[in-house]
């Protein structure tokens, strides 16, 4: 039976009360801990927490809460340099995330995947190459539903397949899967991390505590020093057939590698994994087929929220692409597009706060440039100039937080557009 440390005596007051603070507040008041629940906003469903029993405070930092709270729960989203997180690591007080805290509580075997890009995709894969071998298992994490909601809903033989983002993982403290997944590492993040480098040992910190007997799958892109004692496991793209593959492109073959890895080391059977290679076609928001219209193919790749996941959506193509790019600025130029861009697209059409910059990393790299401001104008642009045979792509390599709430947002918005051409 896998042993878990100790969770920590309460009192808790959980600081971001968006879906991952609200999952571990409810699990900690449903344990019997005492919980106060902070929030500088109003998230939905946080005026709710009081029927949980959380004593919930909205439109509070937490500071003048802290001294009664002996853990802090921190939610990915909240910074480390905010005021009440900083005054609790200089009291001495325990902080946490919302992850390390979910897999206290579960002794189940972990399966962790990081990454700057195709965490959502690898994690989805290996949910399907678990169900295909007939295993129980739940993904959860960064990709939609929170650890700590997992407690009391599966049984400890349950698998669990968890996106780990360097948010969640820098707020670990003893968090050691049994199988940890380094998938590649590029700019990203830039503007809460401060610098790559901490942004990399945001992500390394899993790997680190790592022991003999459980395993590390190393992608094939990674060129530094994994730390750790774990079993090594180099995931190789050049042992998958592509046309075994129900997805397209050469990111994909370098995360079916990934998962492909990761369930042999988990004792999973080769022919279950090459019946969901063959199956799974992939998650939505990323290189997600839309429709066909009139000979022009629409691709959702709203996921793409950094310039390495733009290059390699875009180097999925070999011309005749009219790319959807732009939106908030994370702190990274964009001129490693430019080759990306050359090779496979037939014009640009850029939106939102980052549409400067990119006019100004892209000019002259070959397709036309139009600032259009918005994504529909962007859109209607792009339709209009699409022949048959030729591709209209979202593919923003920005986070989109200047224009939508979300990626998902921004996502289902092209969607809609798409839909509405159809009609």
């Amino acid at each position: 039976m896998i042993v878990r440390p100790q969770i920590p005596d309460g009192p808790y007051l959980v600081v971001g009360l968006a879906r991952s603070g609200q999952a571990a507040a409810k699990l900690l008041a449903s344990r019997g801990y005492a919980v106060v629940g902070v929030d500088s906003g109003h998230p939905d469903g946080a005026d709710t927490l009081g029927d949980f029993g959380v004593d919930a405070r909205l439109g509070s930092d937490g500071l003048d809460l802290l001294h009664a709270a002996a853990v802090v729960v921190k939610s990915p989203g909240v910074p480390s340099e905010a005021p009440v997180i900083a005054a609790a690591r200089a009291a001495g007080k325990t902080v946490l995330g919302e992850l390390e805290l979910g897999w206290r509580f579960l002794p189940n075997r972990f399966i962790a995947v990081t990454g700057t890009n195709g965490k959502t995709t690898t994690t989805e894969l290996l949910g399907a190459i678990f169900r295909a071998a007939g295993e129980p298992v739940a993904t959860a994490g960064n990709v939609g539903t929170p650890v700590c909601e997992l407690v009391g809903n599966i049984g400890t033989d349950t698998i669990v397949v968890c996106e780990a983002s360097s948010f969640q993982i820098e707020d670990t403290i003893e968090f050691r899967p049994e199988c940890a997944v380094l998938l590649n590492l590029a700019p990203d993040h830039i503007d809460r991390h401060g610098t790559l480098e901490a942004y990399r040992d945001a992500k390394l910190a899993m790997f680190s505590r790592q022991q003999p007997g459980d395993t590390a799958v190393i992608g094939p892109t990674i060129d530094f020093d994994v730390p750790g004692a774990a079993d090594r496991v180099m995931a190789d793209p050049a042992a998958i057939d592509p046309a075994s593959l129900a997805m397209r492109g050469e990111h994909n073959r370098e995360n079916a590698a990934a998962a492909t890895a990761a369930a042999l080391a988990m004792g999973v059977a080769r022919d279950a994994i090459d019946r969901a290679l063959a199956d799974f076609t992939g998650v939505e928001h990323r290189m997600e087929d839309v429709a066909r219209i009139g000979g022009v193919e629409y691709i959702n790749d709203s996921k793409a929220t950094n310039v390495a996941a733009a290059q390699v959506a875009l180097r999925s193509f070999s011309g005749g692409v009219h790319a959807i790019l732009g939106g908030s600025l994370k702190g990274e130029r964009f001129t490693a597009l430019r080759p990306a861009v050359a090779g496979a697209c037939a014009g640009l059409y850029l939106i939102g706060q980052s549409a400067p910059q990119l006019a100004e990393d892209l000019a002259g790299a070959g397709p036309p440039l139009h600032d259009c401001g918005t994504l529909e104008a962007a859109f209607e642009a792009a339709r209009a100039a699409a022949a048959p045979g030729d591709t209209v792509m979202l593919v923003p390599a920005c986070a989109s937080f200047d224009q939508f709430s979300d990626y998902e947002a921004r996502g289902h918005r092209f969607k809609e557009l798409v839909r509405a051409g159809q009609s």
